[in-house]
């Protein structure tokens, strides 16, 4: 019996031994006056049972067949093992036919005795972020490393770019591991699908901000520090850069990889898809499916993008400064290249020019007043884009800067350094005299002589 039906066989009892009318008994209960008489009828009838609902103890006309049951029961054991509730719900509506709600599949699985996905936990206290009003205000990046293609190797990373404003995905890309290439993949890909978004959100990673502490006398006396090679990129492009402290910082995309690791991997594995080259094919059929169910309308209708450059490959780009040599040739680590005559047949010799490397592998030579005054193909097939630098310069900015040294390094006894080779020219191969040489004799004076012209 209810909470609702335990208060009637006290009015319904009252009512018949004549302590309460009818209309009293029926505003008690909430009824009106004629159920409250069929009340009646039906206690005189069957006692307490009668005032109980006539359909308490049948099954639901809507209930589940049984067939079903278990047919549910074996594809989460079989086809569908490893997929959230939520996810299997859109599985078994979408290409089974069976409309389940998210709470049956779960009380199912609970009844089979098939552990969840993942273990539920207490959430913790958190102050939401408002999201941003317009689209392409704020864009979140950043990479995860996992096993995307399935417990088999190779593990790759997922670098991705999320909208803030809408939670929409714009990009997706594999990489063998987060590096300078993968992201400026990224940016040419989110400029040119969407536009040049007004600000970048992203961790303190190497690639996007300089973690070193050491300063160049030519910053000290600019009063600022050179960015590294994607920070030149950004300030190029006008695109602002917010560095986060903390995971939980960037917890919107962060999110997004707990999604992904869950729904993509499934995807890819119902899909059969091995490879890389499939992967990538199917990242934007999964991308437009993610949005749909998942996406939510901005704020404001008026969006933040703003049209990409012309010259947007050569702003995608390291940068690099040098001075042209006597034969009109610029280097760079790996690779030199030769400058054609300019204007008049002249030369270009010790005049400063900017060389850049594109996405693609080509090179460019760009002069102050003349622009591009060089091109040069790739010179490999397999390209990736990375800074050149010396590495004293990589390690001023900030790019594959040595490990600091851990309690292993520390205590692990010093091995010494083998003997340099004496080499011609070098201190230790002088030839010295013997000691009994000429020239190492001490000289004796003379004794001093009376004069003899003396008196």
């Amino acid at each position: 019996m209810s909470s609702k039906e335990a208060l009637r066989p006290g009015l319904v009892r009252a009512a018949i031994e004549g302590k309460i009318t009818n209309q009293q008994g029926a505003h008690g209960l909430g009824l009106k006056v004629r159920q409250f008489r069929r009340l009646k009828a039906a206690y005189r009838r069957a006692g307490v049972a009668g005032l109980l609902h006539g359909n308490r103890g049948r099954p639901s006309p809507r209930r589940l067949r049984e067939e079903d049951r278990q047919r549910v029961v074996e594809l989460i054991n079989t086809h569908y093992a490893g997929l959230n509730d939520c996810h299997l719900t859109e599985k078994l509506r979408e290409l089974e036919g069976l409309e389940l709600s998210r709470e049956m599949a779960r009380r199912l699985r609970i009844a089979a005795g098939i552990a969840p996905v993942r273990r539920r936990r207490a959430p913790k206290h958190r102050a939401r972020r408002l999201r941003e009003a317009r689209e392409g205000a704020l864009v979140l990046i950043d990479g995860s490393e996992f096993a995307w293609l399935g417990p088999t190797p190779p593990v790759l990373t997922l670098v991705g770019a999320i909208d803030d404003a809408t939670g929409k995905i714009l990009v997706l890309h594999f990489r063998p591991h987060e590096d300078l290439h993968g992201y400026t993949e990224l940016l040419r890909r989110l400029i040119i699908d969407h536009g040049v978004p007004t600000t970048l959100y992203g961790d303190r990673l190497a690639v996007f901000v300089r973690n070193d502490s050491h300063w160049s006398l030519e910053e000290q006396l600019a009063g600022e520090r050179r960015p590294t090679q994607f920070g030149a990129m950004l300030a190029e492009l006008g695109i602002g850069f917010i560095a986060a402290q903390s995971p939980q910082a960037k917890g919107r995309i962060e999110r997004l990889w707990q999604t992904l690791q869950d729904r993509l991997v499934q995807e890819l594995r119902l899909g059969a898809i091995t490879s890389v080259a499939q992967a990538e094919a199917f990242l934007p059929q999964f991308i437009a499916d993610f949005n749909r169910r998942f996406g939510r309308p901005p704020r404001e209708v008026r969006s933040a993008w703003r049209r990409p450059p012309r010259d947007l490959e050569r702003i995608l780009a390291c940068r690099y400064t040098r001075r042209v040599a006597g034969d009109n040739t610029v280097t760079l680590p790996g690779r030199w290249i030769q400058i054609p005559p300019g204007p008049g047949g002249r030369s270009w010799h010790r005049a400063q020019v900017e060389v850049r490397e594109l996405l693609d592998g080509r090179a460019l030579v760009l002069h102050p007043t003349h622009g591009v005054i060089a091109e040069q193909p790739p010179q490999v097939h397999a390209f990736t884009l990375a800074p050149r630098d010396k590495p004293r310069r990589r390690a001023a900015l900030g790019i594959d800067a040595p490990r600091s040294p851990t309690i292993d390094d520390r205590t692990r006894p010093r091995v010494p350094s083998p003997p340099r080779p004496a080499r011609l020219g070098q201190l230790t191969n002088i030839r010295r005299h013997p000691p009994d040489h000429p020239w190492r004799r001490r000289v004796v004076p003379l004794a001093s002589t009376p004069d003899r012209g003396g008196t």
